[in-house]
């Protein structure tokens, strides 16, 4: 069990657990559009999006996942949360969720699996929620333009590697930046992830910076301490 200052997440059944790159992304994906409806696809234990009805007013969040363990997980975290009657999950992939899609979403966000090297381990239900070929980024960027509102916001977060190649796919599907946050461990090592924003407006000045987690082994920088210390304990 993961405590948060205002919920906990079960994680016991997940393959994936909860994560620094799950709660950066919660913490991090903009709500100045001050979204109705919220997706979180690929939801896990629901992490996401139980963050995003901590930090929103949302009263419609919705989160995919096709993994029945970590689907049912994730319904349990809803249920035992303050904010049951606002989430919803979803126990199909992204392909079926997006043949009749019936609503519109103001914030879609997805944490999404990106080992896309032929890299396997043992365990299968890990893979399936690790590696790319699961969802891979055309499906994720296509079922964004598909089902996001007019205002609406797309924010993930992926491998620095995968920067330009994602934003190329997203500019095909008609989906700017506006938002770009380079994330690195410490003020030393190389910049490992990238949380970006896109919207169906492009926009001349894109925001553009970087954080960095740790000065050291658990002190963290005040820079994360601000983006966290509304779910983290000991923040």
């Amino acid at each position: 069990m993961f405590q948060f200052k205002q919920f906990s997440v079960a994680q016991d059944r997940c393959a994936m657990k909860v994560g620094t790159d799950g709660v950066l992304l919660g913490a991090w994906a903009p709500i100045h559009n001050n979204p109705f409806s919220v997706l979180d696809i690929g939801a896990g234990t629901g992490i996401i999006a139980l963050m995003l009805a901590q930090r929103t007013n949302a009263e419609q969040i919705d989160a995919l996942e096709i993994d029945e363990d970590a689907y049912e997980q994730a319904v349990e975290n809803f249920e035992n949360s303050p904010w049951g009657d606002r989430l919803f999950c979803f126990h199909a992939g992204l392909d079926e969720f997006i043949e009749e899609p019936e609503d519109e979403y103001d914030l879609i966000v997805s944490n999404p699996p990106f080992y896309a090297e032929d890299y396997k381990t043992e365990n299968e239900q890990r893979d399936l929620a690790r590696f790319q070929d699961a969802m891979p980024f055309e499906e994720l960027v296509e079922a964004a333009d598909l089902l996001l509102s007019e205002n609406g916001i797309f924010a993930v977060i992926l491998p620095y590697k995968e920067e330009e190649k994602f934003i190329a796919l997203a500019k095909e599907f008609e989906l700017y930046p506006t938002k770009i946050t380079h994330v690195k461990g410490t003020p030393t090592s190389e910049i490992k992830r990238i949380l970006m924003a896109f919207s169906r407006f492009e926009i001349p000045d894109i925001e553009v910076d970087e954080l960095t987690i740790e000065i050291d082994r658990h002190i963290y920088t005040p820079e994360y301490i601000a983006l966290t210390k509304d779910f983290y304990l000991k923040m």
